[in-house]
């Protein structure tokens, strides 16, 4: 398969999904991407031990540049240019010519920007000398099977009309909080598109998300759920009930829960372990948040909105 470098969409979610506390080999796995490809983005291109995607893009741009001008060092240098045509001519390897030029010209260019040269157009006709004929580095065409984590999936954009613009009560989009590298604790979350009323679950471990989904939706009249990609979601089907994903990358179409978590977040800080608080706890910072007016509701509470939406949902089905 043939390397392609990242996309900036593909760093936005690296960052989210670092902020949220996923291992990098989960990122890997929601990406497509191999591990050490992840690990070796965040490690070069983190600044100040913080990754900025924007700021990542930059210091990738920056490396690359150089590193295309690498070649340059020896066509700009007559001396460097001729002593390698030399050599090459004698059947001499690209290591042995480097090795050997700091000796006689007492100037050090390393064996890989020999090569960048002579795959260049400038060295092109002198790969000929080269011990094993090759004219660019052979790609590797291995055939690796592409994983989908997530079967079966049906995205937004097939999501019908009358759940996009919120006219109906029961609606849902999910998530989960995230979490910190010294514990496995998260908070699933849960919030109903038209009322805005949230619901939120501890759970004992990401991988345990739907259980806590479960519990939030057992006694609600829940008629779809719209979740993203993350490995945590990969049982939804145990819900039975329609459900809808993201855009890979693409976390802003649940913006009410995204908005939600930014709430709660002023009772839970980011990095804060949910060892120290209790479902009673979450259950009371959620009241709060429900019982706060909504200037999208005409200043009523979501729970005012939801409890109104629930009974009469409730009379209509049971007449």
């Amino acid at each position: 398969m043939r390397y392609q470098h990242l996309k900036q969409e593909e760093r936005n979610e690296i960052a989210i999904l670092l902020k949220k506390g996923y291992s990098l080999r989960n990122i890997a796995h929601a990406l497509g991407r191999s591990p050490s490809s992840v690990s070796r983005e965040i490690k070069r291109n983190s600044a100040k031990r913080k990754y900025v995607p924007r700021k990542a893009k930059h210091k990738a741009y920056v490396r690359r540049k150089y590193s295309k001008y690498q070649g340059m060092k020896i066509r700009e240098n007559s001396e460097i240019e001729n002593y390698v045509e030399e050599k090459l001519r004698l059947s001499w390897s690209p290591a042995s010519i480097s090795g050997r030029m700091k000796s006689d010209l007492g100037i050090s260019v390393h064996h890989t920007v020999i090569y960048k040269y002579l795959y260049g157009q400038y060295g092109q006709h002198l790969c000929r000398y080269l011990r094993y004929k090759r004219y660019r580095r052979s790609k590797r065409m291995k055939t690796k099977s592409v994983r989908e984590i997530i079967k079966n999936r049906v995205f937004i954009d097939q999501r019908p009309v009358v759940i996009n613009e919120r006219k109906r009560f029961g609606d849902f989009e999910g998530d989960t909080l995230g979490v910190p590298k010294y514990t496995r604790q998260t908070l699933a979350g849960a919030i109903e598109r038209k009322s805005r009323y949230i619901l939120a679950r501890k759970v004992s471990r990401l991988k345990n998300t739907m259980e806590g989904f479960k519990k939030m939706f057992q006694s609600l009249p829940a008629l779809s759920l719209t979740l993203d990609n993350g490995v945590e979601n990969v049982h939804y089907e145990e819900l039975e009930i329609p459900t809808y994903f993201c855009h890979p990358y693409s976390s802003w179409e649940k913006g009410s829960i995204e908005n939600a978590f930014g709430l709660i977040r002023e009772f839970i800080p980011k990095k804060s372990s949910l060892k120290s608080y209790s479902q009673s706890d979450i259950d009371a910072i959620v009241e709060i948040i429900n019982g706060r007016p909504r200037k999208c509701l005409n200043w009523r509470t979501p729970k005012e909105v939801f409890q109104e939406q629930f009974l009469n949902n409730e009379c209509c089905t049971s007449g």
